[in-house]
């Protein structure tokens, strides 16, 4: 059985993972952000409400997030420095899905209750719908597939 002082330490280098993990993202101006980049997330933004803007990395690559409201609801699109969307996550109503997408993230949702659901979209093609989920106070995420199906790998 690991001492105690085993198990802080462990906890330090786990802790210290998770920071560096979101010490990569940052808030930034949109007078910041690369004119390919610019020129999409004004595109992507159109009719919304900017959140913020972001520089982060992905996979070891940077790449720049417009958080935005669109008619109430939250949309993020990811943007590559070259311009490209690579991914757009769109909050939409559980209600509004295919009944096999919803019994689909019920059945990963288990007992616990779905509090938020977005559409992930690469390539112009939604590849997935994650839902938040709350379960005895903890939070936790689910994916499924367009349709409705468990995902050989999360997006």
């Amino acid at each position: 059985m690991p001492s105690w002082k085993t198990i802080l330490l462990a906890g330090g280098f786990l802790f210290g993972g998770i920071a560096f993990a979101t010490a990569s993202e940052k808030t930034i101006q949109r007078a910041e952000l690369p004119a390919a980049v610019r020129k999409t997330a004004d595109e992507q933004s159109k009719g919304a409400t900017i959140r913020r803007y972001v520089k982060d990395n992905e996979g070891g690559k940077p790449a720049y997030e417009v958080e935005m409201t669109v008619d109430g609801h939250s949309k993020d699109a990811s943007i590559a420095p070259d311009g490209r969307v690579l991914e757009v996550e769109e909050q939409v109503k559980l209600e509004s899905l295919a009944g096999e997408v919803r019994e689909g993230l019920q059945r990963k949702a288990g007992k616990g209750a779905i509090t938020k659901v977005e559409s992930i979209t690469k390539g112009g093609k939604i590849v997935a719908y994650e839902a938040q989920v709350k379960t005895a106070g903890r939070h936790s995420e689910v994916q499924v597939g367009p349709d409705g199906k468990p995902l050989d790998h999360e997006e």
